[in-house]
């Protein structure tokens, strides 16, 4: 492959095949660019493999375990349920294998080059790539690091054992009797929740004064009430200070206050945020490359770094750790790279977390609509009198829309309930094309759907709603 240790040109390099990745690759590749991939362990980076497509295989299989445990309110019997985790496994599995196995063909499609691998900086227009058969010399004319992140490690818990990341919950060989989770982010409540549908006694140690932080109280308070109906603590206030594991279980000490507490379970889920994987053996202090105390690289509108023709995208740049965000920044970069004159633009990057109900949130909450200057209009409505989630048997949750009560632009929306992950794209669009509230009222939703609580929420804000009544 190499004379001697020659550079083999190419356009651009891509380091990292995770969402954002290789969706640069595939981008630049479209726009005539000779494109490398690389990645030390997998296409599809933590998000299809051991992240986002794995976790909600997993709490799909849940919610279907439930569903048939729950079965009689809609007059089905259908006798007592069980669970063989080791074909939940299996059926996970499968998912990502499918979608893994279809972003490489969509590489192989787009002629982009991927090799598993490392890389290493040489300096700002080389980088040698290498694993355990070869190691090829690269020269670039532009280059696009989307490393991603890793679990964050305490040192008071490490990763081994009994105690588990995220990764680790996710290739447990058994439905654990019990679990604790330490962080009640949308990490930690997506993989208790999914876990003590499947039976296991679950106990959530969060630092702040409630869980699900991200998200407004009046959405976290409806998942807390659901979570401590499925057979799981929830301590907020608390703080976790050391572990102690056998070959059998796990012990962990918090405090709360003064108090000193213990709780013993099999195993010790740990999720209190990422790192960006910007340090190792990537060589990026070898070419000075500006990066904030955190190891984020400070990039420009166009995902540019301090290095005019290397580009950053991901989790290793400002921002939430989230895969469109990454998909997003990567389209971005590739077409900078190509001269086009795109730029990020982060007014619209919906919050989801997978929660039983479901929370989804775009733009601005109330508060910070408020904080902005803007004299706020609000529309909140319920599922529960929504005739489709009542035929669904799942009436938890509303739609609250927040809006410029002068303009009548919609700035912000949330969503618990049923659905609400898919709910969500209607409003971000809204929000994206500058819509009103008159412009969603306008719009004819069909019936009977959940989509249509959306319209009743604005109506509510402008003061003429059919399904609910307002006292004027």
């Amino acid at each position: 492959m190499v004379v001697g240790d020659a550079s083999l040109d190419i356009d651009t390099l891509v380091i990292g095949a995770g969402p954002g990745g290789y969706v640069a690759a595939i981008r630049a590749a479209q726009l005539g660019q000779n494109v490398l991939i690389v990645d030390k362990e997998y296409v599809g980076g933590v998000c299809l493999n051991v992240g986002c497509i794995p976790s909600k295989a997993l709490i799909s299989a849940a919610h279907q375990y439930e569903s048939i445990s729950h079965a009689s309110a809609f007059g089905i019997e259908a006798g007592e349920a069980k669970v063989n985790f080791s074909k939940v496994q299996e059926f996970k599995n499968g998912v990502v294998k499918k979608l893994t196995g279809g972003v490489a063909s969509l590489l192989k499609a787009n002629k982009v080059q991927y090799f598993q691998g490392e890389v290493m900086f040489i300096n700002e227009n080389e980088a040698r790539v290498f694993n355990d058969q070869e190691a090829p010399r690269y020269r670039f004319k532009n280059c696009v690091i989307a490393t991603g992140s890793r679990p964050i490690e305490l040192k008071a818990f490490p990763f081994s054992g009994r105690i588990v990341s995220s990764t680790g919950a996710l290739s447990l060989p058994e439905i654990p009797k019990s679990l604790v989770v330490i962080g009640g982010g949308y990490i930690g409540i997506e993989l208790g929740q999914m876990y003590s549908k499947f039976g296991t006694k679950v106990t959530v140690i969060e630092g702040s004064d409630s869980i699900l932080p991200g998200f407004d109280k009046d959405m976290s308070s409806i998942v807390a009430k659901k979570l401590k109906s499925t057979n799981v603590d929830i301590v907020t206030g608390a703080q976790a200070k050391s572990a102690e594991q056998t070959d059998k279980d796990v012990t962990v000490t918090y405090t709360v206050g003064d108090k000193e507490e213990k709780v013993t379970a099999d195993y010790l889920l740990v999720t209190v945020g990422r790192r960006p994987n910007t340090d190792g053996e990537l060589g990026l202090d070898l070419i000075n490359l500006k990066m904030s105390d955190r190891g984020l690289v400070e990039v420009d509108e166009q995902c540019r770094t301090s290095i005019p023709h290397i580009y950053a995208i991901g989790d290793i740049i400002a921002g939430p750790a989230l895969a469109h965000k990454a998909m997003y920044e990567g389209r971005v970069a590739a077409e900078a790279i190509s001269g086009l004159p795109s730029v990020i633009d982060y007014k619209c990057v919906p919050a989801v977390c997978f929660s039983d109900p479901e929370c989804a949130s775009v733009g601005l909450s109330e508060k910070e609509a408020k904080d902005k200057g803007h004299n706020v209009k609000m529309g909140k409505f319920p599922f529960a009198i929504n005739g489709r989630a009542i035929s669904l048997n799942a009436t938890e949750g509303f739609v609250k829309l927040v809006s410029d009560a002068d303009s009548g632009l919609v700035l912000g929306a949330q969503i618990i309930g049923l659905e609400a992950s898919n709910m969500i794209a209607e409003l971000a669009l809204a929000i994206e094309m500058g819509a009103t509230l008159e412009d969603i009222a306008l719009t004819i939703h069909a019936h009977p759907t959940l989509g249509e609580i959306v319209l009743d929420a604005a109506e509510v804000a402008l003061g003429h709603p059919i399904h609910t009544f307002i006292k004027k």
